[in-house]
């Protein structure tokens, strides 16, 4: 079941503690960047993290969950009501998430 744009809207409204979340339509699903980074997803109407050690540490009984089938465990965040705690949670979370990979042009056929 795909994320339904009212709980797409919904998340980047909890997330509206820090200016530059952006959600992007990725896939059927969606991708959370923050200071240009990717930090979570939200597939099937749940909002997931990447398992760095801040998140794991400040969520330490959170459900760990793929989000599809086949791919590596992400945290479940269950709780979007405390918005203090998430800006804080993203704030904490962001020097460990990987930087954005450089695409190199595609060279053309000679």
């Amino acid at each position: 079941m795909a994320s339904s744009r009212e709980f797409v809207n919904y998340v980047r409204e909890q997330l509206s503690g820090r200016d530059d979340v952006v959600i992007r339509p990725m896939m059927g699903e969606y991708l959370v960047y923050w200071g240009g980074k990717v930090g979570g997803d939200v597939c099937d109407n749940r909002p997931l993290v990447k398992p760095v050690p801040s998140a794991l540490r400040l969520l330490p009984d959170a459900s760990l969950e793929p989000p599809y089938p086949g791919a590596k465990d992400m945290i479940l965040v269950e709780d979007l009501e405390d918005r203090p705690f998430l800006t804080s949670f993203m704030d904490a979370m962001e020097p460990e998430l990987p930087a954005r990979k450089k695409r190199t042009p595609k060279k053309k056929p000679a």
